[in-house]
């Protein structure tokens, strides 16, 4: 099982050797994404205002505000990994549920085993994002067409392109479309939200199924999709999630 996006982190100490260390350390970790370096609790607060930070490591010995409350403040979906040299407070973390705690001076190999721990945490929480978000119970749905009731396996599908009352729904390997009396919305709703995007009123796509992007345009099968306006920012952090850069 694997996440389809980055984990977006901070990394809190008032030490600037120890921020120094994490950031290397975060930098080696594919699936880490470094969003900010914090002195203190005060700028990492702020920080988790500004943008949806999922994993702090977090120190918990610092001026004013310590790691653990701070960590109190925080909202239920961004967790933390907290970094001490001091290890009687290693109940306290447990207590507001931390996912892991880490003994100053560690190693790479600690901090990493550490990071894993955070992605199986998120991997299970976006495994069952999936399945609350999508009302089918297997890999396929039944959709009546032509006084039948075909399986489409999800996989085969490419996009859909809704007609007033209609939909039609193109298929790998297929050149005519299946058309079928339904509506886009209630397709939507339907349809897992991690597999499949609406980006226009009159078409969801297969988000696996895209080979390019070109001028506001997803290229699936050859065909020119637009992605309109208010879609573009959800399809744009989708693009995001799954850049290299």
């Amino acid at each position: 099982m694997q996440t389809t996006q980055k984990i977006t982190c901070l990394i809190v100490d008032d030490e600037p050797m120890a921020l120094s260390l994490m950031e290397d350390y975060v930098k080696k970790i594919p699936f880490l994404d470094l969003r900010g370096i914090c002195s203190n609790a005060f700028q990492a607060l702020e920080k988790v205002h500004e943008e949806k930070i999922d994993l702090l490591f977090l120190d918990i010995q610092m001026p004013e505000l310590n790691g653990i409350e701070l960590s109190r403040s925080l909202s239920k979906n961004t967790r933390v990994v907290f970094t001490t040299a001091f290890d009687q407070y290693a109940l306290d973390g447990f207590k507001v549920d931390a996912l892991d705690y880490l003994l100053k001076p560690y190693n790479f190999e600690e901090f990493y085993t550490a990071a894993l721990k955070a992605k199986e945490w998120f991997d299970l929480v976006a495994l069952a994002a999936d399945r609350s978000e999508s009302k089918l119970e297997g890999d396929y749905l039944f959709i009546r067409s032509d006084y039948k009731q075909l399986k489409i396996k999800l996989n085969d599908i490419y996009y859909i392109e809704g007609l007033k009352d209609y939909v039609k729904i193109w298929l790998v390997g297929e050149d005519r479309p299946i058309l079928t009396h339904s509506s886009l919305k209630k397709l939507e709703e339907e349809l897992p939200a991690k597999l499949f995007m609406r980006v226009h009123r009159s078409f969801i796509i297969a988000l696996d199924k895209i080979e390019a992007i070109e001028r506001s345009q997803a290229i699936i099968n050859k065909q020119y999709i637009p992605i309109a306006d208010q879609f573009k920012q959800k399809f744009q952090e989708f693009v995001g999630r799954n850049s290299l850069d």
